[in-house]
Parts: C-alpha cells; structure tokens; sequence
C-alpha cells in the first residue's frame, strides 16, 4: 500500500498534493472509506466520529469532496461475513482511518481481520491516517494516556511518565502497543501543539527513546509520505524531528 500519515488531517495544499499525487487521480475521482473507530473510546466520541464524516471537524479528511465515501466501522466486521465487506475494502483507492485512541483502533483492527487484509491491497491504495490512525499503521508505538486506556486486548507495555512543560510537570501513562506493522517507523503526532504539552520537542525525545525504531515527531502541518516502494519522505509546511534508536 502506500500511506500518508498525518498528525491532523490535509491540513495545507503540500499536504494535498501529496494525497493527489499517492492516488495517482484527483481526489474527486476517487472512492473512500472513513474508519471512525478510534474515535469511540473518549467522551463525546459520536459526535466527534460524526463531525470527522460530515466534514465538519477541523481535521480535513472526509470532507475533501470524494467521488464516493463510505463508513467502515472496524468493531461490526466480526459479525458479518468477510464476503460482505471485504470487496469494498478491495475496490476503495483510499481508506481514511481518523484520530482518537490508537491502543482502541489497533486492537480492533486485528480483531476485525482488516491488519491481515491491509498488505494484500492492491499497491494503488492509499493508506490516510490522522493522528491515531497514523500511529496504529506503524509496527510498536508508544502513545500518553491520563487515565489507564480501556478495552479487552491489553497493552504490551505501560509505564508512568513526568513531562516538564511551561506550565508545570506533567504525569502521563505511556503505552506500548502494537500496530498494524505496514511501515517500520514510528509516529508521535500533534509536535508543539498547545493543546499537546506532552509532545513539545524535549518530551517527544524523550517519548521517542521507548520505541525501537526511527521515530517521526510531526506537528500539524506534516505529513509522512510512503511509496509502493517503500520510499518515505516527509511532506512539511511546518516542523517535524526524526528521531533513532
């Protein structure tokens, strides 16, 4: 497949560009399919799901005037037989996996059989994700959560965490989990985002330092762009730090 991973959305015109550029076809020829997932775990989650597919919510995904856009809940596959939903997945140029909890999203998309039908896509699909849906592509990934995260499938790992912000030490739980394995880097979001004081510069170094693998810190205004090839490059009007184990 190839993917754009992005910390909140088609944010700037590079951005989308880049997404053009992937599906090889304007984006009004093409066909999606949001996953609204990881939206559910928090407060207000079906409204923040149906804000992301109106198009109304500022993360610019479904909103960008598909030929088609469909909904492709993870947690009701299990349930139906593969024969029902399976072809659509197939047929989609683009599927579109939003924000929320990635530990909730990656869980669910094992649990649906969608991780092991993700590498056997045709190579022209494109893989979008935002935020969690970025993270739960890569292979290990930590992620901050203030409270313990809920669900049956556990974490690998969980930690406690201090990160210094200008507004005083901040306690954080930082997760281990496994995700979907389509690229081997991994993915902290949201860099420098006041909303995000865990996930300035000096606290992603440090986040950084527990995944085994290259980690990209991107803010809002960055994408990671990945090749059928495997070629990655960052697409940037804004910040982004890569850093190696």
């Amino acid at each position: 497949m190839r993917l754009l991973l992005t910390s909140s959305g088609i944010e700037n015109a590079s951005i989308q560009d880049a997404l053009v550029d992937l599906l090889g076809k304007p984006i009004a020829e093409s066909n999606a399919l949001f996953v609204p997932t990881a939206h559910y775990p928090f407060p207000g989650g079906p409204g923040v799901a149906w804000r992301a597919l109106s198009g109304q919510s500022r993360s610019p995904l479904a909103g960008l005037g598909w030929k088609s856009l469909g909904i492709l809940e993870l947690s009701v596959l299990p349930s139906i037989e593969e024969a029902t939903w399976v072809p659509t997945v197939r047929d989609a140029d683009a599927l579109l996996f939003g924000g929320g909890d990635p530990l909730f999203l990656a869980n669910w998309m094992r649990r649906s059989g969608l991780t092991d039908l993700l590498p056997t896509l045709r190579s022209e699909a494109v893989y979008v994700g935002v935020s969690a849906g970025s993270i739960a592509a890569t292979s290990t990934f930590v992620e901050t959560y203030t409270e313990p995260p809920r669900g049956s499938d556990g974490p690998l790992k969980t930690e406690n965490a201090v990160f210094s912000t200008p507004e005083g030490d901040v306690d954080r739980i930082l997760v281990t989990g496994q995700g979907a394995g389509l690229v081997d880097f991994a993915v902290i979001p949201h860099l420098e985002h006041p909303h995000h004081l865990d996930a300035s510069l000096p606290n992603a170094e440090k986040w950084a330092a527990r995944i085994p693998a290259p980690t990209y810190a991107i803010d809002d205004q960055t994408a990671i762009r990945v090749t059928e090839d495997g070629t990655v490059d960052v697409v940037s009007e804004g910040r982004w730090n890569l850093f190696t184990p």
